[in-house]
């Protein structure tokens, strides 16, 4: 695909030099349908980004767009704080009735304002009030948000530098599989907890992803996450599970921790809970936590009103009919794993590992260098990846999971070529 150079003086000369993304992809998208997005030349781009995880249902789903048309068209409420609104009802009831119920969880939903990092600043603020302690504990290569609480809980020393300040009252355990095996699961965390002169502090909570997207798709055994749920409950610690990239379906089943069989105290949710981009996020936890006076955690634009319309049709249209998506989401995952093996093949030596769940997948390099190689030469060819990783070792897949097994197939087949044509 030959790509004329945009004209890019504006962002170059007025954004901030903290722009990011667009720089690996130097063109100005003007549409976008589905899985492709459309630069103002015309050119095509398969898209195995999804908005870093908020697209799970495609760009401009026309579901989810006509219910959104519609309410705007009838002058509905926008803004509403956390004002009482047909359209907070409509949410709320879908996400009891086609959610929480058939799963019997039984959580509160607190609409802590519209990002993640907002949602996961709510959880360990509400696990302190909670239990009276300052101390949380996280996992190597974790990434929660920007903002300082959750930077206090994020592994990598890039985003953690950027604070400022010293960024206290978190402890980094390591996830499943950090110690390659060679001690055994949690004896290093529980001998911290029980020896008096350890110097950790009793923790409030533990945070963990199921599935570390940021940190390089590290993904945790369901057997290693049930541990860790025992270990909080002997210890008298809230388990959070921030579901933010990784919930909404992207593992297959809704929330991500279902495999595991586990009911965390708290889960945060946000990215593709609006289903269409919206900002839109949830902070979930068990009744006999819901302490907080009136006000206490508020924000001007909580209520975000067109996000509640969208999510509720997402809601409705692919997860009331059972495990429909659940079965394609992982019936395409294994169609990217059988490529990715095929990759390897194809690459003796240069592949270090290969893991995921879902539509979730991450192939680590050992060159660190080649996977930003390899996300430049796939953008030439018309496909959009990111890399992830402390050091930006690892190729990440996050496409759609509206996505087609056609278009999948596609952009697996420009992989490939991208991983050859930089070796």
């Amino acid at each position: 695909m030959t790509i004329t150079q945009p004209d890019l003086s504006v962002f170059e000369t007025l954004e901030s030099e903290v722009r990011s993304y667009c720089r690996g992809w130097p063109t100005i998208f003007d549409r976008a349908q589905g899985s492709r997005m459309f630069d103002e030349d015309g050119h095509s781009y398969l898209d195995f980004f999804a908005g870093a995880g908020s697209l799970n249902y495609g760009h401009n789903n026309p579901v989810l767009k006509r219910a959104l048309i519609d309410y705007l068209e009838r002058d509905s409420v926008v803004h509403g704080l956390d004002m009482s609104t047909t359209a907070k009802r409509a949410f709320l009831e879908s996400f009891q009735n086609i959610i929480l119920r058939p799963r019997d969880l039984p959580y509160k939903v607190m609409f802590p304002g519209p990002t993640g990092t907002n949602a996961v600043e709510s959880a360990l603020k509400l696990a302190r009030k909670v239990k009276g302690r300052e101390s949380i504990v996280s996992f190597t290569n974790a990434f929660h948000g920007m903002s300082l609480g959750s930077l206090a809980v994020t592994g990598n020393a890039f985003k953690r530098a950027g604070a400022g300040i010293p960024l206290v009252h978190g402890t980094p355990m390591p996830f499943d599989r950090y110690l390659e095996g060679t001690t055994p699961d949690f004896v290093w965390f529980e001998r911290l907890l029980e020896d008096q002169g350890s110097g950790l502090n009793q923790p409030a909570a533990v945070i963990v992803e199921t599935v570390q997207g940021e940190g390089g798709i590290n993904v945790a055994r369901a057997e290693w996450l049930r541990k860790l749920a025992d270990v909080c409950e002997r210890w008298d610690m809230l388990l959070i599970v921030d579901d933010i990239q990784m919930g909404c379906g992207r593992t297959g089943a809704f929330f991500s921790f279902e495999e595991a069989g586990i009911t965390p105290d708290i889960v945060t949710v946000s990215k593709s809970i609006s289903g269409y981009g919206l900002p839109m996020a949830l902070t979930l936890f068990k009744p006999e936590l819901d302490i907080w006076e009136p006000g206490e955690h508020n924000g001007t634009f909580r209520g975000n009103n067109p996000a509640f319309v969208t999510a509720a049709a997402a809601l409705e249209t692919y997860w009331s009919d059972g495990p429909a998506m659940e079965k394609q989401t992982r019936a395409r995952g294994e169609q990217v794993e059988e490529a990715f093996k095929a990759i390897v093949d194809e690459n003796p030596g240069a592949i270090k590992e290969y893991r995921g769940r879902g539509l979730v997948w991450g192939m680590e390099f050992l060159d660190k260098e080649r996977a930003g190689a390899i996300a430049k030469r796939a953008f030439e060819l018309g496909l959009l990846i990111e890399t992830s990783g402390p050091e930006s070792e690892v190729v990440k897949l996050l496409p759609a999971l509206t996505i087609t097994a056609d278009e999948l197939d596609e952009g697996l087949r420009t992989l490939a070529r991208a991983v050859r044509e930089t070796a």
